[in-house]
């Protein structure tokens, strides 16, 4: 099985740093957008495909408009939420990286499945501060988790430390910041 992580676009959070990092549930920027539009071209899906997708309005939304009439599955897991990286005893949650409430998720992206057989404060904390040990039993769990749906290529939208965070468990290989994604970018490893 292929695992494609694909981080989401520019989100409105990354404007006007550090600032705009208080800003809570933001949207994806114009530029974002045009960015998810050419994951059409990229990364082109099909009624086959499977996506995993950050419960982040910006991952949804980079979701959403990659998958534009494409019936694919899109399954909203808070297995792939944000996460700091390096993770350290200090992190907190920052209001851009809180997880959205189940009900605005259900209203506003109507045909995407929300994974439920998980414990509910994976809902509300998400993975973003949970210590390497914590993650790494997750993380495990979760490729056991996309392996069942025995498909080649599963999509994972995600964020540019969740994604390395995989990257590392999956590589074997310490990694750090530089080697974060650009926005919609994307890295593919074999399980």
């Amino acid at each position: 099985m292929e695992l494609v992580f694909i981080r989401h676009g520019q989100g409105e959070h990354t404007l006007d740093l550090p600032h705009s990092l208080q800003i809570e549930n933001p949207s994806l920027t114009a530029e974002g957008a045009e960015q998810a539009r050419l994951l059409r071209y990229q990364k082109p899906l099909t009624n086959k495909d499977i996506i995993m997708i950050s419960p982040i309005r910006r991952t949804l939304q980079t979701a959403s408009i990659w998958s534009e009439n494409i019936n694919c599955r899109k399954i909203v897991n808070p297995l792939v939420s944000p996460r700091v990286f390096p993770i350290h005893k200090e992190s907190d949650t920052l209001p851009c990286d809180k997880i959205m409430d189940l009900e605005v998720i259900k209203n506003d992206f109507p045909t995407y499945e929300i994974e439920m057989n998980l414990p509910l404060n994976l809902w509300t904390e998400g993975i973003n501060v949970l210590s390497e040990s914590e993650f790494l039993i997750l993380a495990k769990e979760f490729i056991s988790y996309c392996k069942q749906f025995q498909k080649e290529k599963i999509y994972l939208v995600s964020h540019d430390g969740t994604i390395t965070s995989y990257r590392q468990m999956l590589s074997g290989k310490k990694l750090t910041r530089e080697d974060f994604p650009k926005e919609t970018g994307c890295f593919e490893i074999s399980c």
